[in-house]
């Protein structure tokens, strides 16, 4: 009878493996209902944490202690004693929570395992950034730009209170304490009063799980919505407007965040229409926030006709470099990682060296616009690593990450894409973790099953698998440093030397290709080029304004090159192009390869769906080298 109940049990064990849906993330815990949980303090964030653990922990006693003498910084610690008891300890309640979410992930990652490595003197882990915020490009009308999960989780005036209230226990257990609700293209309706009861409602779900609700703003709200003649930030009855806005947001949410605002860059309007300044601008929004203590969030991906014949990459630091020191102590600039416009490989943003008085925080894209989009595997944490390499996280306030998720059943399209939604958030709590190390947690916490246990060789083989999934991305879609080659509009397949009279020259590959007879690149040095290498810092101006000592993943960035260029390998810069477009497609062929040999350790429904766009990538992949190689060719073997 023994021996008949444990086969059974096998058997509801392999079925249960065998359709998952991916909906459950990482956060894919048996029902327990084991341990004990004691606590000094009840409230809504208390109350979850202690309500995860006794549903979810291994462990027999846990005590959460709310510890006034810790530092107050969202923190935790975490010991055991002798007796295997846990203490989690925080000077504020979501410490609690967030202490809770890292017991659980300690007891998960390895099912196999029954025992805790916690030190009886438990040291102290706190977030590293202050601001770790999602920002969702939702529109009011379901629609999310550059979404490729399906519509927005926000069904304005019909909200999923179960689904928003899982998106918001999936935040919480990575860290992230922020989101902005819309799109920084705003629609001037959010702030009217059927959106601001709804946006009410969002935030009191998320409001226990430690996360705040923030909003895009149109800059021209008030006159748009007919309240104001204009929009003039100097204009007294403008500046009234955005008061009273504020104050009737913050009577209906008390803690607010803050507005993220895009201003005078790809048609949005802004200050500059009345010719006043970003810091004009951002001022005047900062000053009907700061009474309640919220921010301003202020884009710097500008490019306009103002800066007629100037870089595209050049014009942010140009615009804002003047301004610097001229913000309120409430305004905080919001820069992308690189200077373009999240590309598969760019160097970093250089306004980050630039600016130096007034607050800085990043914006990396989860959702993969420019990187197969939620079609390939690409996981993006060497890519955030590299950033993180070059820019000093403590030269930052915040951090904020445009969201790849969607009301599909696995959140992100493709269940790969969900590491990367974890991968902000870890890297949002601590930005000197390895990519490496959270690829491996997120196996380990998504896939460990019967099928793959934690000894299976499955996660080491997916580790390398993943850590290289970027790098075979530029090398089939951009090496050498080429960039923006894409297809208009929805930047998915390739577009080499594409240009359209009805599209903005700096929106057309053949801009940034340049490929001709003579060779290929961007002359972005200052002899001969625009002079973008001379904003960096001075020892990285001279290494990339010196073809010989550029890097060559940036080469092409940076140097327009003859197609005979003699690379380091003593090969042309033609076969050296050549070549890595070819590497590319053979890397996510062996993708493929090694994802069907791992058939037996993974359940049937996630193996398929990956199954199917990895076929789907190989495909696209070849596609990219064959258009790439066939046009450049035209030139280089003329």
């Amino acid at each position: 009878m023994k021996k008949l109940i444990l086969s059974l049990l096998a058997v509801v064990c392999s079925l249960s493996a065998s359709a998952e849906d991916g909906h459950r993330l990482w956060l894919r815990y048996d029902t327990l209902q084991h341990a004990k949980v004691a606590t000094n303090r009840h409230s809504a964030t208390a109350d979850i944490a202690a309500r995860e653990l006794r549903t979810f922990s291994k462990s027999d006693y846990i005590k959460l202690s709310i510890n006034r003498s810790l530092p107050d910084d969202e923190g935790f610690t975490l010991a055991a004693d002798a007796k295997g008891r846990i203490t989690i300890s925080a000077r504020r309640d979501v410490g609690l929570l967030y202490g809770a979410y890292k017991l659980l992930e300690l007891e998960h990652k390895g099912a196999t395992s029954n025992s805790l490595q916690l030190p009886a003197t438990a040291t102290h882990e706190a977030p590293f950034f202050n601001l770790r915020l999602l920002n969702h490009w939702d529109n009011l009308d379901g629609s999310i730009e550059r979404g490729y999960a399906g519509e927005s989780i926000f069904e304005w005036f019909h909200l999923d209170r179960q689904l928003i209230e899982e998106y918001a226990r999936a935040n919480a257990s990575i860290g992230i304490n922020g989101s902005v609700l819309n799109n920084v293209n705003a629609s001037p309706k959010i702030l009217t009063a059927p959106y601001l009861n709804d946006i009410k409602t969002i935030a009191d779900i998320l409001r226990p799980y430690g996360i705040r609700v923030y909003l895009s703003i149109n800059f021209a709200s008030p006159m748009a919505l007919g309240d104001t003649p204009t929009a003039d930030p100097l204009d007294q009855s403008v500046a009234a407007w955005w008061k009273q806005k504020a104050d009737e947001i913050y009577r209906l949410i008390p803690d607010f965040g803050g507005f993220l605002v895009k201003a005078n860059s790809e048609g949005q309007p802004g200050p500059g229409d009345y010719h006043r300044t970003h810091a004009e601008g951002a001022n005047m929004l900062a000053d009907a926030l700061q009474p309640h203590g919220g921010i301003v969030m202020w884009r710097c991906f500008v490019y306009a006709t103002n800066h007629v014949g100037e870089d595209r990459v050049m014009q942010p630091v140009s615009e804002f470099k003047p301004l610097d020191g001229k913000f309120r102590p409430n305004v905080i600039l919001q820069t992308k990682n690189g200077p373009l416009d999240f590309q598969p490989r760019e160097p970093y943003s250089p306004i980050f060296d630039q600016i130096t008085q007034t607050p800085n925080m990043v914006e990396l894209q989860i959702t993969q616009e420019y990187l197969g989009q939620s079609r390939h595997l690409v996981y993006l944490g060497p890519l955030w690593q590299e950033f993180f390499s070059f820019v000093n996280p403590k030269v930052l306030r915040g951090i904020a990450g445009v969201a790849n998720i969607g009301k599909d059943r696995n959140w992100c399209g493709h269940h790969f894409s969900q590491a990367n939604w974890y991968a902000f958030g870890r890297l949002a709590w601590n930005p000197r973790e390895t990519s490496k190390a959270i690829a491996e947690d997120w196996l380990a916490l998504t896939f460990t099953s019967p099928l793959a246990p934690a000894s299976s060789a499955f996660f080491p083989t997916m580790t390398r698998l993943m850590e290289h999934s970027r790098e075979a991305c530029v090398n089939y879609m951009m090496p050498l440093g080429l960039h923006h080659i894409f297809e208009f509009d929805h930047h998915y397949g390739p577009c080499p030397g594409g240009q359209r009279p009805d599209v903005p020259t700096v929106w057309c590959p053949a801009h940034y290709d340049k490929a001709d007879a003579q060779g290929i690149g961007f002359d972005r040095t200052t002899a001969t080029g625009t002079g973008a290498t001379a904003q960096y810092r001075d020892s990285l101006a001279r290494l990339y304004d010196d073809v010989q000592t550029c890097p060559e993943e940036l080469l092409l960035w940076f140097h327009h090159l003859p197609w005979t260029y003699r690379m380091r390998n003593g090969q042309t810069l033609w076969q050296n192009l050549q070549a890595k477009y070819n590497q590319g497609v053979g890397e996510v062929d062996q993708m493929l390869h090694t994802w069907q040999l791992m058939k037996p350790n993974v359940d049937e429904q996630r193996w398929r769906e990956v199954n199917e766009r990895l076929l789907h990538q190989l495909d696209n992949a070849r596609e990219w080298r064959n258009a790439c190689l066939d046009y450049y060719g035209q030139f280089a073997n003329q």
